[in-house]
This record gives structure tokens, C-alpha cells and sequence, in this order.
């Protein structure tokens, strides 16, 4: 059964809808600032490079080394995926303004259905070409050559290389039947003919099916390209390879196995205060913000709506902003959210965000500077969703979350948002790494993963005391000689004495080393240490740490 074979009896049905894509090569990389040339690493590998980084040799999924190597005057950036969405937006915009349907399915790659758009704009040809055009509007670019050519014949354009990427974004536009062939029209920058996107994708290999298990399976079995793997009879792919066999099967026959989904356009709720002329001082601005608060209950309320968190928005007149997302989780009360407002207004002053700010020396009473002040104050609701109501307990009873955040209200306005605290998982070997303190309502995401392997991790056995700051002590042997430890983790002798602030504990056990070494690729972090874990006269145990030839205390067990 040949790849014609499989198109004719089925392969775009009538059912399958014609997608058109626009795909902006390397969006990370327009996302960031840098000369060329300039890469984006995320995970410690290229995540996207630019034209010159590119023409070195650097390449999407190298290690970072490796691209150095190649290219040693490489700038690297880590992904910004803010930036990303944020700078993408323009783009959606200009997308936007032919058919409302429109599916971001990443920064850098949207799409839209044809069926409407392409029967009021007068066909796919001509609106690929205004599609395209407006896109490069938005970007500000040149359209990438032959990006929206004039429905080729499929032989005559056979999959390509995606174009070189620039510091600079382009856009390429593609057409083709269901989502997955019309983003490989994009990068080939192609408009596949109705009915023969299956001819198209037959000469890709099985891997742009993007299973690589799948691929290697159909490998082996002598079906190395798509139109091979789309030959094979429905069911028995079924049979053989199961739900997920069938869908790649569904792909690789110009099948469409979901429709497109348009991003949902959520309601703008935020509520804001200009002030004309800017206000000198920031006082004013927390007496403001307790009827902002009130005006977003009433919003949120009337929508039938809750926000998982609140933006704090600020804008003065010299062209300052500042930003901060606080956790609502539904549950905050006008009178809280002003408090938050009010806390955050203090942060900011008190790390100087705004010194200067209608304040000439800084003291915040407002004297001093004329040409500047507050002129904005902002509260924004994020990450809305349906409001389902809250269950009161019975008989009048209390509920005990409420009691919680009243009485935690009460602390904080006495202590400050600092003031009270929660303790958060943490990534780490040591005990002092493995948890962090949150002020209670802020949001905290772990900066490395809590669940990793982490070699060199003390076991569960966990310390009950951990010092602030490791106390220096002395380990020394029999003869009273310091302990060390070599960089292979060999002990040049039994531990017999632990002297901490001069006085000396007699060791009667211990275990270890558990060395670790961290951040070797980077000299600025880089640092090797071995923890022991001793019981001195008394059965109390100790953590000791040893590092650059000296010990130290680091935690106590009970």
C-alpha cells in the first residue's frame, strides 16, 4: 500500500480543517537583548542562537561547553518566557485582526482556521500574503523570502531547513490540512494543496511525529519516514502500538486528532487611580488603594469570579514602574488587600524602588523634586476562574481557615508582611538549604527542584537545631592532631575530640563523610564540602561540615 494509496482512501477527509500558522523562528532569542552572536540556554543546553551563533557551528540542544567551544565569543542569555509572551502579543494582535480564532500554541508559533477567514479575504493564497504582511508589520521586519509563496505544487517544494535565526524576529506563514502538517508548512514556508498534505509529510522522518519512543520502535522496523508509517492499515497500527500509535498514525495521515482552541479572552476587571499631578508623596496612595480593593470585590463579585492573585501596579511620572504579584486564592477581604498594598508601597520604599520620587532627599515626606511623583496605582486580578462559593460550617460554627487568616491579618498589620512567616520545601544537600521562610501570603516556587536526586544528601534522619550562621569548631584525632579529609573523602583519622567554643566533647560515634561538590562549571559558586555526623559524651549528635581544610558546626540533633 503506497503513500497515494493511504491519501486517497481517507488521508484529509473533509472533516480534517485547513490551518494556517505563523511560526517566528527562535523566539527566545527575540525575547532577550544581546549582540550577535547571542543564544538562549534554559536546562544547561541551547535552547535557540541567533544567525552568527549559528553560522559557528552552535546548534538547539548542544551542551553549553560545547557551544562555547565553538563559538567563544557567544553571549548567553537564560529564557525569559514573560518576555516571550509578552513581546509575542503584537503579534497575536495583528493575527487577530482576521479571524478572532486564535490558538497560541507557544511564544513564536500561533494559529488560525482558514475555512472563514480565507472565504471573506478571497482564498489561502491571498490570505497567507496578508497574514504574512501584517505579521512583519508587527515585527517591524521584512517578510522572510518565499515565506508565503503562491501555493507551490508539492513536489516542487519539499521540506527544508528552517531559515537561519537573527537577533531580529521574522515570521514565516504556512497552510495545510489540521494543526500538525500547517506548522511544518510554516517552517518549510509552504502552502500545501487540499487533499495532499499526506504527500507532503511522507518524506519527514517518523521523528517529526515527536515520539521519539514511537520513532525508534518504527525505526527498527523499517518505517523510517512518515508516508512508510502512514501505509500501514489503521487498525492494525491500533493493534500494535495502542492509543498513542494511533494518534501519531492519525498525524502522519494528514488527520486532525483535536480542533484548534482559541484563547479565551478574559474580562478586564482591574481597577486603577490616576493621579493629575502626580502625587509627591506615597501616603495617599494606601488610603486609595483600600477603594480600589473595594471596587475589585465588587468587579470580581458581579462577574461571578475569584483570582488566584492581585497585581500591584505603580507608575510615576519620570517613567518608573514597578510590579508585584500578591496570592489572593479568593480569600483576601478589601481591608487585607489595602494592607498588601500598603506593605508593598513600604518594600519598596525601604530598598529606595522610588527614591527621589517627588522627594528630593529621599525621606519620603514628599519635599524636594516638582517634576516627578506617583502618577498611577494599579490593582490587577490574575489567574481568574469561576467563583464556587464557600461552605460555612453549621449552626453558626467558626470555620477554622477564617480564624486563621483574621488572626494572621491581626499579626501582620502589628509586625509588618514580614513579620510572620511559612516554611517552604526547599532543594538542597544541607539541612539549612532544604527549607525556606515565605512571609504568609506570598507565593513561593522552589528555584531547584525539591524532588531531585541531590548525591550527597544527608539521610532522613533530620537535624532539630540548624544554626543561622555554621560556628567554627575543632575536630581532632587521638593524638591530638586535626582531622582531615583528602579530595578522594578519605578521613586521615578517627575523629576522638570535637572542641566547640572551647570546650572539648569527647566523641563516642560517628558516620560519614557525605561529600559534596556543587557549581563546579561556575568559579564564582563553585564549592566542595563533606558532612559528618558525630555523637559526643551525653548521646547528643552533632553536624559537622568540613570545607577548604576547616570544620564547622552546621545543626544538632536531640
Amino acid at each position: 500500500m503506497t503513500a497515494e494509496t493511504a491519501m486517497a482512501s481517507g488521508t484529509a477527509d473533509d472533516r480534517t480543517p485547513r490551518v494556517l500558522v505563523v511560526w517566528c523562528p527562535d523566539w527566545p532569542v527575540a525575547a532577550v537583548t544581546g549582540d550577535d552572536p547571542v543564544a538562549v540556554t534554559e536546562g544547561g543546553r541551547i535552547l535557540a542562537c541567533s544567525e552568527g551563533a549559528r553560522a559557528a557551528g552552535v546548534r538547539q540542544g548542544q551542551r553549553l561547553k560545547l557551544a562555547q567551544r565553538l563559538c567563544p565569543e557567544l553571549e548567553l542569555r537564560d529564557r525569559d518566557p514573560e518576555a516571550e509572551t509578552r513581546r509575542f502579543e503584537p503579534v497575536v494582535a495583528a493575527v487577530e485582526a482576521f479571524t478572532p480564532r486564535v490558538e497560541v500554541i507557544r511564544p513564536g508559533l500561533c494559529a488560525i482556521p482558514v475555512k472563514g477567514p480565507g472565504r471573506y479575504f478571497g482564498g489561502e493564497e491571498a490570505l497567507a500574503d496578508k497574514v504574512g504582511r501584517a505579521v512583519a508589520d508587527a515585527l517591524g521586519q521584512p517578510l522572510v523570502p518565499d515565506a508565503v509563496p503562491g501555493a507551490p505544487a508539492v513536489e516542487e517544494r519539499q521540506p527544508t531547513a528552517p531559515p537561519p535565526a537573527t537577533t531580529a524576529p521574522r515570521a514565516r506563514v504556512g497552510v495545510a490540512d489540521g494543526l500538525f502538517a500547517a506548522v511544518l508548512a510554516a517552517r518549510a514556508g509552504v502552502l500545501v494543496p487540499a487533499g495532499r498534505t499526506a504527500e507532503f509529510l511522507a518524506p519527514y522522518p517518523v521523528s517529526a511525529l515527536g515520539d521519539e519512543a514511537l520513532a525508534e520502535l518504527l525505526g527498527r522496523l523499517g518505517l523510517p519516514t512518515v508516508g512508510a508509517f502512514a501505509a500501514l492499515p489503521a487498525e492494525s497500527v491500533a493493534d500494535r502500538f495502542g492509543p498513542s500509535g494511533t494518534v501519531a498514525h492519525r498525524l502522519a495521515r494528514g488527520l486532525q486528532p483535536r480542533p484548534l482552541v482559541p484563547r479565551d479572552e478574559e474580562p478586564d476587571l482591574a481597577v486603577e487611580q490616576r493621579f493629575d499631578p502626580p502625587e509627591p508623596s506615597a501616603e495617599p496612595l494606601v488610603f486609595v488603594a483600600r477603594a480600589l480593593a473595594e471596587q475589585l470585590h465588587q468587579r470580581l463579585a458581579g462577574a461571578g469570579l475569584t483570582c488566584r492573585r492581585v497585581a500591584v501596579e505603580v507608575a510615576c511620572a519620570d517613567g518608573r514602574t514597578a510590579s508585584r504579584l500578591w496570592r489572593h486564592e479568593g480569600r483576601l477581604s478589601a481591608t487585607a488587600l489595602a494592607e498588601r498594598v500598603r506593605w508593598q508601597l513600604q518594600a519598596w520604599q525601604g530598598a529606595g524602588t522610588f527614591t527621589g520620587t517627588g522627594d528630593g532627599d529621599g525621606d519620603g515626606n514628599g519635599e524636594g523634586r516638582e517634576d516627578t511623583g506617583f502618577t498611577l496605582l494599579r490593582l490587577a486580578p490574575d489567574g481568574l476562574s469561576p467563583d464556587q462559593g464557600r461552605q460555612l460550617a453549621l449552626w453558626g460554627q467558626a470555620v477554622a481557615d477564617d480564624r486563621v487568616e483574621r488572626a494572621v491579618a491581626r499579626v501582620q498589620a502589628v509586625l509588618g508582611h514580614a513579620g510572620l512567616r511559612r516554611i517552604e520545601p526547599a532543594g538542597g544537600r544541607g539541612p539549612g538549604e532544604q527549607a525556606v521562610k515565605v512571609p504568609w501570603g506570598e507565593p513561593y516556587e522552589a528555584a531547584v527542584p525539591v524532588d531531585a536526586p541531590w548525591p550527597g544528601r544527608l539521610p532522613e534522619v533530620w537535624p532539630a537545631v540548624v544554626l543561622r550562621e555554621p560556628a567554627p569548631v575543632r575536630v581532632l584525632d587521638g593524638a591530638g592532631r586535626p582531622v582531615t579529609v583528602d579530595g578522594r573523602a578519605g578521613v586521615s583519622a578517627r575523629p576522638a575530640l570535637v572542641v566547640v567554643r572551647g570546650r572539648e566533647e569527647r566523641v563516642d560515634g560517628w558516620t560519614g563523610p557525605w561529600p559534596a561538590v556543587e557549581y563546579w562549571w561556575d568559579q564564582s559558586l563553585a564549592r566542595r564540602r563533606a558532612r559528618f555526623q558525630v555523637v559526643v559524651d551525653g548521646g547528643r549528635a552533632l553536624l559537622l561540615t568540613v570545607e577548604g581544610g576547616a570544620w564547622y558546626l552546621e545543626a544538632g540533633y536531640d
